[in-house]
């Protein structure tokens, strides 16, 4: 069903969106095309050219239309500055810098949303804003997954092919869930309420969906081979996939967390959904449809998967005493193929700043207790 111009009901919400890849440009396009204004920052002048020369994003796929922008640059000053909702749409692993330049503008009342945290994201967000001594009352959340099944189909166009149903958020702390909510679901209603961040960063679907299904068709995707990534979840690569969502839930179960299985969050997801197994369920995701895989290793299937995924699930799971054999041996070959430390680099319980707590004192952390 297309909603081209379903208009936001207070068109005073100043957004900033911070990012301007597939998720940014889908993002700011559709807010923007929902009477919404919209600014956008990218470091890179390259990737937002298009998008400043046209004036605003085209829309194509569930979503049409043409979202007009407000403002495009690479100043992240005057986007921040004013805005009232700050989306975060870009790889997880530069949440760190995002926090850093955003520092210096942010006032009180302002709520920062990662597009999605991926797993530890809004911890990490958090810490570093204490690291720049950062005095502004600002409300930090994390979507459990990017809203839209998007890819960037030409200049300053993207073609949006689904927006995900029932987008779990949740701010740190919970108990600022509610206003957060409050704001952001006039934006979009998709999102619902989480426990906790722990419980968004555990739903990390994508740590078990993308890092194993590269490293088990590295051949392929070197070969330069053409095929649909998603469609390279044959049943044996799903199996193993199965291994790491089995682990990922006991992490979760081992924090009171309320997960759901990878093959349940897509039934819950995607309208259409079919079949009982997960492979079954993956291959009937329409949404999923003519996403091609990576012609390189070098992706952020691995580049941002594996840091902020695979690495904290099995780091939090070393803190509760939780064995993760599936996921360290992702890692660990990770780390031979690319020659990088990635559990050093990662989001470790050090370097989330949860080392030396237990299990309960970092549940009444995130729970604001």
């Amino acid at each position: 069903m297309r909603n081209p111009k379903s208009k936001i009901q207070n068109p005073k919400l100043r957004v900033a969106v911070l990012g301007a890849g597939n998720g940014g440009h889908a993002m700011a396009g559709q807010l923007a095309l929902k009477g919404l204004p919209v600014k956008v920052y990218n470091k890179f002048e390259e990737e937002i050219v298009h998008l400043r020369e046209r004036g605003g994003v085209a829309l194509e796929g569930v979503v049409e239309g043409f979202g007009p922008l407000d403002l495009v640059t690479t100043d992240i000053a005057p986007v921040v500055a004013d805005a009232d909702v700050i989306m975060v749409v870009v790889p997880a692993f530069v949440h760190r810098f995002m926090a850093e330049v955003c520092a210096p503008h942010l006032r009180d009342g302002q709520i920062v949303v990662l597009n999605p945290g991926r797993t530890g994201g809004a911890l990490e967000f958090s810490n570093v804003l204490k690291e720049k001594g950062v005095e502004a009352r600002v409300l930090i959340a994390e979507a459990q997954t990017l809203i839209y099944a998007c890819r960037i189909s030409g200049p300053a166009r993207v073609d949006i092919k689904g927006i995900k149903r029932g987008v779990r958020l949740a701010a740190l702390p919970a108990t600022d869930t509610g206003q957060v909510l409050e704001t952001v679901s006039r934006l979009y209603p998709e999102f619902v309420p989480a426990a906790n961040v722990l419980e968004t960063s555990l739903d990390n679907i994508g740590a078990v969906f993308h890092p194993s299904t590269v490293v088990l068709n590295t051949n392929r995707i070197e070969a330069g081979e053409d095929f649909d990534f998603y469609q390279g979840m044959t049943p044996t690569v799903t199996h193993f996939l199965e291994a790491i969502d089995k682990e990922r839930l006991a992490v979760a179960q081992a924090f009171g967390v309320g997960t759901e299985s990878a093959k349940d969050w897509l039934l819950r997801t995607y309208e259409g959904v079919l079949g009982d197994t997960l492979y079954e369920r993956i291959q009937s995701t329409e949404a999923y449809h003519g996403l091609k895989a990576p012609k390189t290793l070098n992706v952020r299937y691995i580049t941002e998967d594996v840091p902020t995924g695979l690495v904290p699930i099995a780091s939090l799971g070393e803190l509760a005493g939780v064995p993760t054999p599936a996921c360290r041996a992702i890692v660990d070959v990770c780390c031979v193929l690319f020659d990088r430390d990635f559990w050093q680099e990662g989001r470790n319980v050090k370097n989330l700043g949860l080392a030396g707590m237990s299990v309960d004192e970092i549940v009444a952390l995130v729970e604001g207790r």
